[in-house]
């Protein structure tokens, strides 16, 4: 039987699809990054809609900032985020319509 030849990501790589699959599994991360899909938000407006504290959104926006999923702007006093990585977008998408396939 003929050996094939294998292609192996670097660990770099593996330790980046891994962190990245981290943010996914969380529900607030998850409803977070859903709704910037859609729009550039404040961390307010996030608080208001996903009815939490702007200090736990503000921690989770931190979390997302430091693997480069959301980026931010700032407008006068106000930063808005919105999602940085359209790749990680079209994988959430992928996965919520996996779910409501039926």
């Amino acid at each position: 039987m003929e050996q094939s030849e294998h292609h192996f990501l670097n660990e770099s790589t593996v330790e980046d699809v891994a962190r990245t699959f981290k943010a996914l599994a969380d529900p607030t991360r998850v409803k977070i990054l859903y709704l910037l899909s859609q729009e550039e938000c404040s961390v307010g407006h996030i608080a208001d809609v996903l009815n939490m504290t702007q200090s736990a959104v503000s921690h989770q926006l931190s979390f997302l900032k430091n693997l480069r999923l959301v980026k931010s702007r700032r407008q006068g006093k106000s930063l808005f985020y919105s999602y940085d990585d359209e790749h990680v977008i079209g994988v959430l998408k992928q996965v919520i319509d996996h779910s409501l396939h039926d």
